[in-house]
């Protein structure tokens, strides 16, 4: 049930659990959640079984589904969409999924030239435009 928790989030759960609730709650606190855990899984077992007795062979046609679905537990969608994003495509012609070759060569940036800007010499007054004003 919990194989994707490992040693460091129990930890942290712990020294969490022991700044919020004190050292002096703490063990009850952790009990109680033990005993629940127990109750949940007693009472997931026991529906189970009562189904199986109820609905006798076809509890099997029923659980094969659930089989296939469990056989991808184990996929990742966090190295699925690693691989998508960063991993290398299988394709012959070097595109990608959205038709774009993976590297595209460089284009050249024309020179734009700066437009020269009209100097005044000394004492010159600016130009003046009555409708800029």
């Amino acid at each position: 049930m919990f194989e994707s928790i490992g040693w460091a989030e129990i930890l942290v759960l712990g020294i969490a659990g022991l700044f919020i609730l004190g050292p002096e709650r703490l063990p009850a606190a952790a009990a109680w959640v033990g005993r629940t855990m127990r109750k949940v899984r007693e009472y997931a077992t026991g529906a189970r079984d009562q189904l199986k007795t109820e609905l006798g062979p076809e509890f099997d046609e029923l659980r094969k589904p659930l089989q296939d679905l469990q056989q991808l537990r184990g996929f990742d969608p966090k190295q699925l969409v690693a691989n998508q994003l960063f991993g290398d495509d299988d394709q012959s012609n070097g595109t990608k999924p959205n038709g774009y070759a993976a590297t595209q060569p460089a284009i050249p940036q024309p020179a734009i030239p700066k437009p020269e800007e009209p100097r005044l010499t000394t004492n010159e007054k600016p130009p003046f435009d009555p409708d800029a004003t």
